[in-house]
This record gives structure tokens, sequence and C-alpha cells, in this order.
């Protein structure tokens, strides 16, 4: 579902690709637990201060990125295990028993889990050379696993998996570095990594930059602020964005969870002390 931009006096995308994304929000709101969105999800930025910390060694740097990745994406507690893509054999990911809340601060870090019954998370070590590359992938791999505990299917069907995969990675906080990486390819191995499909099957940087800015709306995040990490070729459209999403009150009222919005800038706050 890939969306086509119209005129400058039109919708900044199409508009069933518009009601896809709204849809999609709504559905992960109620599968992922919109409190957590409201009063723990952050928007991650890509610098220092989200990134901090060095390693000796490229396994050490990709499983210190990895661990910031999981703390914003609101599972921490998720027994998981970082393979590196050349060392990677065809497997199935374990199915995994998450105590506690899915998401959040209510997860539950498991006592004692058996490596075998870890989820596999692939990388390429050659991603380490871009941040922002190896940051999306871990979250895009993150989406799947998570997208893939709903009790119910995604709007559009699983035909759209990897669409649904990639904006449930922006609704977890990851839409300024999507947005700003989403011409490069998250390579995968095979059936060691479910989340990895061909490049031209993701959103476009413009369908993802729309999801922000749902994402900034929901979240009362000032515009400003997100423009400010966003490539410079997405600054004009994402603030055409949020004025079309601002716009779409019915849309935005049905949401649901949207009386947790008023923690959301406690939120925000939060995340500068972390």
């Amino acid at each position: 579902m890939l969306g086509k931009i119209l005129g400058r006096h039109g919708p900044v995308l199409d508009e069933e690709t518009i009601l896809w994304q709204f849809d999609t929000f709504d559905w992960a709101l109620r599968q992922f637990d919109a409190g957590v969105f409201y009063n723990e999800t952050n928007l991650v930025l890509p610098d220092n201060s989200h990134f901090p910390g060095q390693a000796d060694s490229p396994e050490g740097m990709a499983q210190l990125i990895f661990d910031h990745v999981k703390r914003y994406a609101g599972v921490s507690h998720w027994p998981t295990r970082l393979i590196e893509q050349h060392a990677c054999n065809t497997l199935e990911a374990p199915k995994v028993q998450i105590e506690g809340d899915l998401r959040g601060k209510g997860g539950i870090v498991p006592a004692d889990v058996a490596p075998e019954h870890h989820l596999p998370i692939i990388y390429n070590e050659g991603m380490l050379g871009n941040p922002e590359t190896i940051i999306s992938s871990f979250a895009h791999t993150l989406a799947h696993h998570l997208g893939s505990m709903a009790t119910e299917a995604p709007p559009g069907g699983l035909e759209n998996w990897p669409h649904v995969t990639e904006l449930l990675a922006v609704f977890m906080g990851f839409g300024v570095i999507f947005a700003n990486d989403a011409y490069n390819f998250r390579a995968g191995c095979g059936s060691c990594s479910p989340a990895a499909v061909e490049r031209e099957n993701y959103l476009s940087q413009h369908d993802v930059t729309y999801a922000l800015a749902i994402f900034s709306v929901l979240k009362s995040i000032p515009e400003k602020r997100v423009k400010g990490y966003l490539k410079k070729t997405l600054r004009g459209y994402f603030g055409k964005a949020v004025k079309d999403v601002r716009g779409r009150s019915a849309l935005l009222q049905r949401l649901p969870g949207r009386e947790a919005a008023l923690n959301a800038p406690q939120a925000e706050r939060l995340l500068a002390s972390e």
C-alpha cells in the first residue's frame, strides 16, 4: 500500500492511504495499550542523548544500540538475542511467553529463559556505519514481533504486513528515524528474520512522514521539534501533513484512549531525564 502524493491544494496523500493509516493507528491503540502509547511512548530522535554510550567491539555496539531500541519500544522485558547476519542459520522464531504487560513498564523480566526460547534478532554488522539504518532495522523487527501478537488481523489484511509493521514502528516512536532512512534496505536472512522483505514493499518516505504527523498530533509534540531532526526534503511535507491531520477531527476523535493524552506532554518530558 504505497500512498500517492496529490496536488498542492489537495490532501497530501490519497484518501485511501490516509484512511488506512488512521485505521491502523486505531488497531494499534486497541491491541497494544493506548495508555502505554500516550503515557510512556516517546519520540525517538537520532542523537547522542537518545543513544548514548560506546562499546569496544561491533557486537557490543550493536547490543548497546539494540538495548536502547528495546527500551524506547517498551519491550525491555522481552527475552531476545542478537545474531549477526553472517552467522545466521535458517530457523523459526520461537513462541515466547511475555509476562505481565506486553509493552511498557508493566512488563516483567523473566527470571530464567533458555537461549533457544529467546527471540532471534538479526542484524548486519555493516549497518553500524549508518546508525539510523540499524536503529530502524531493529525497530522494524520488534514491530514485526509485536504485531504478530495481536489478537485480530490488521486493517487491509496480512497481505499488507510489511506496511503494517513499518507503521507500527512509527507508532512505537521511531517515525523520524524511519522517515530519514526510508530509502535504505533493511536486510535480513531468510526465515531468521521474518520482518525482512523486499524494499519495494515498504511504505514510502511520504507515507512514513504522514504517519509521523499522526503520531505527533496525538502526542501533542511541537511541529518544530520534529522538523529539526527530519531531513530537509521532508520538513515542508511534514508541516503540510500535520495541518492535514489536525483538520481531520472526526478521525482523531474516534481513536481509542484519547483521555490518556492528557499525560502525553509529561511523558515527553520524562524522556529527556532518562
